[in-house]
């Protein structure tokens, strides 16, 4: 009716309505239901039912949880795994298996791990490193990876992860 369905516009909806003290304008046991639809067997969440775990979607999900009051709903420690895994041997993150290392994923997965309360299940360091090594010496910006060009979108997430 309203066009597509997806679970960062749940997340979008719950957190504007937070910062606007209306939660109770939405259906919030429909609402929930829908985000905890789109969990997987990973203990990942995708876009809608049956998509594929993903970490910027799980930054959605978990962030929808902890403002709903929902969050004890999932297991904690099986996604805190999926998200550590996302941690490779270059320190940097992918945002979902078999994926290059991005420095976005700094900003999405640690974001989540700390609402988990699980931050320490990667390696701080090496990931610091990693986000380091994709800063452009010049213009101070941030790349996705070591060597490429930096842009607004990665600066913005690698400022963020070092936060």
């Amino acid at each position: 009716m309203w066009g597509e369905v997806d679970s960062r516009f749940s997340f979008c909806a719950v957190a504007c309505l937070s910062l606007l003290g209306k939660l109770d304008a939405i259906n919030m046991e429909k609402a929930v239901e829908f985000v905890l639809s789109c969990r997987n067997f990973d203990g990942g969440f995708g876009s809608r039912p049956g998509s594929e775990s993903h970490a910027g979607l799980i930054y959605c999900c978990v962030g929808f949880l902890s403002i709903t009051g929902k969050l004890e709903s999932i297991d904690g420690d099986l996604l805190g795994w999926w998200l550590s895994e996302r941690q490779l041997p270059s320190g940097g993150l992918n945002g979902r298996p078999e994926k290059l290392p991005d420095v976005c994923y700094s900003w999405w997965v640690l974001a989540s791990l700390a609402m988990l309360g699980r931050l320490h299940w990667v390696h701080g360091s090496s990931l610091q490193q990693f986000i380091l090594a994709c800063q452009d010496p010049e213009t101070g910006g941030f790349s996705d990876r070591p060597g490429h060009m930096s842009d607004p979108f990665h600066t913005l997430f690698g400022v963020a992860g070092l936060s």
